[in-house]
C-alpha cells in the first residue's frame, strides 16, 4: 500500500469527532464511507452539471483505523464515464493531529448516475481527453 497521498488538494477535509466514534474511540466505517460518498458526489455533480446519485460502491477496503481527532482528507477522481454514469475512485487518508505523515485508511470505487428533475437518468459529457 502506497503511503503517499495524491498530489492535489483533497475534495473534502474534516476532523473526526467523538460523535463519529464507537465506545473505543475508533471512527465508524459508515461515517467514513459517508464522507467518501460526499466527495464522490461532489465530483459527479460537478462533471454532470447537475444532480447525480450513488448507484454502487465497489472494492471498499479498510486498511487502518481512524481515531477521534484525526484529520481525514478524502481524494476523489473521475476515472470513467458512460452514457449516464460516472465512476469515481476515492481514497481517504488520515493524519494524526500532532503529526505530518498521512496514512491511507480506505479506498473504494463509487458509481453515480446523472438524473434530471424527474429523477430519470440523463446523459453526461465524456471525460476530458477522450477517455471513456
Amino acid at each position: 500500500m502506497a503511503d503517499t497521498p495524491p498530489d492535489r488538494a483533497p475534495t473534502i477535509r474534516v476532523v473526526a469527532m467523538p460523535a463519529d466514534a464507537n465506545p473505543y474511540g475508533d471512527i465508524f466505517g459508515g461515517w467514513l464511507m459517508s464522507q467518501m460518498d460526499l466527495a464522490a458526489g461532489s465530483v459527479a455533480s460537478r462533471h454532470s452539471h447537475g444532480r447525480a446519485v450513488t448507484i454502487a460502491v465497489e472494492a471498499m477496503q479498510f486498511h487502518l483505523p481512524v481515531a477521534v481527532g484525526d484529520e481525514v482528507s478524502v481524494f476523489a477522481e473521475l476515472v470513467r464515464t458512460g452514457r449516464t454514469s460516472m465512476t469515481i475512485e476515492v481514497e481517504a487518508w488520515r493524519r494524526h493531529r500532532h503529526e505530518e505523515q498521512m496514512h491511507k485508511v480506505t479506498e473504494a470505487r463509487f458509481t453515480f448516475v446523472a438524473i434530471d428533475t424527474d429523477r430519470m437518468p440523463r446523459p453526461v459529457a465524456p471525460m476530458a481527453g477522450g477517455a471513456a
